[in-house]
């Protein structure tokens, strides 16, 4: 395939996002060459346009996106794991539960083995915020009947970032608890019955964090959200659902009786602000382990506190991109078994709210994650849309 296509610009540091035509890139031996069919908004797309982020844009303009869901059009010469299928008059059953309207679309392959879910990149051939990206084939995974493009186009990210910061095993990754994953022998049996404690539960990278400590077999999985998402979050597996507006002293009041009293050996916090750092760390318990998906910013003076005789708290951020190299070992096992969870409801993917005119609504979308008016949903949009 050539040509060129529809694809959603940020213009420079600072600047606006701009839809605008892009040349459809050719995949090389190891890739495949994806249709986006749904592309999901997360936090770190508003944070490139002008914050610390924006050092990982390397040239203007710039496309970002790094979760999408889509149909395979091309593979490279030495991918032999997903194919280009025949063309069908009728559209797939997940295709159709997506159309705004319920008609279907003849313009789209449908043959389901190359129906794909892949993470995309900081590097304009690798995101999502286009018509069609390239991925290498080796960290994506088919999607199942019983999950629509957008649904899986809400996992890559958020999983990813669950995953990598617990189960990530490469020696040169400071990013990484190193639990022993699910898929290794006593993997679901190391914390068998010990109490995780995952802060920001509604988030994206919270659900799936629920979800992973539930793999895990971590029990009770305590978590903090908003009162209208405890029915969602105790379908993923949270136990224990307290209110995150509730003082800091009252939330540590209350864990040690939900946890049954036994130490907290496992804090996740999904949002990682300076106070929920505090109660993540305040939360832990000597020798016990926290992730923070930001920055550290934890008081000194809580350290002060922790100093003295046993192990302190462990504190290790993620990064969660299967496609840096210190992370694309374990991002290669994920995807390995990502079908496979999807299909038995191992992993759920987050409830979704479909944004109008494709690549054209992201802006407005991003600006409402920047105010924090998105709770327990991922944004979606849908590329092949945009007017």
């Amino acid at each position: 395939m050539s040509g060129t296509q529809k694809a959603l610009y940020l213009t420079a540091r600072a600047g606006q996002w701009v839809v605008g035509e892009a040349p459809i890139p050719r995949p090389g031996p190891k890739d495949v060459l994806v249709k986006v069919v749904s592309a999901a908004l997360n936090p770190i797309d508003w944070k490139l346009v002008d914050s610390p982020f924006s050092s990982i844009i390397q040239s203007y303009p710039f496309i970002s996106g790094t979760d999408g869901a889509g149909i395979v059009e091309e593979a490279g010469e030495d991918v032999t794991t997903l194919v280009k299928g025949d063309k069908m008059t009728e559209v797939h059953e997940a295709q159709k539960a997506q159309q705004h309207d319920g008609t279907s679309s003849d313009s789209l392959w449908t043959h389901c083995d190359m129906y794909s879910v892949f993470q995309g990149y900081f590097a304009n051939e690798l995101a999502t915020f286009q018509q069609y990206c390239l991925v290498p084939a080796a960290i994506t995974a088919k999607i199942p009947d019983n999950i629509s493009f957008d649904e899986a186009a809400s996992i890559p990210l958020g999983l990813a970032t669950a995953v990598l910061a617990l189960y990530n095993q490469d020696p040169k990754s400071d990013k990484t608890l190193r639990f022993t994953p699910p898929w290794a022998e006593g993997g679901t049996s190391q914390f068998a019955g010990k109490p995780a404690f995952i802060i920001g539960g509604s988030s994206s990278v919270g659900q799936y964090a629920i979800q992973i400590a539930k793999l895990a077999n971590f029990s009770p999985i305590i978590t903090t959200a908003s009162p209208h998402n405890t029915t969602l979050l105790a379908s993923l597996g949270a136990t224990h659902i307290l209110d995150r507006a509730l003082p800091t002293s009252t939330i540590l009041s209350k864990l040690p009786a939900l946890a049954s009293g036994k130490p907290l050996e496992f804090v996740y916090d999904a949002i990682s602000l300076a106070d929920t750092q505090a109660l993540a760390y305040q939360a832990a318990c000597r020798g016990g382990a926290v992730v923070l998906v930001l920055p550290e910013v934890i008081p000194e003076e809580l350290k002060k506190e922790n100093e003295g005789d046993g192990d302190g708290v462990r504190v290790s951020g993620v990064f969660g991109s299967v496609h840096h190299p210190d992370n694309r070992r374990c991002g290669e096992e994920m995807y390995a078994r990502l079908t496979g969870w999807l299909e038995k409801g191992i992993i759920k993917p987050n409830r979704v709210e479909v944004l109008p005119n494709g690549l054209a609504g992201i802006p407005d979308g991003l600006a409402r994650l920047e105010a924090f008016k998105v709770s327990g949903m991922k944004l979606i949009a849908r590329p092949q849309e945009t007017p």
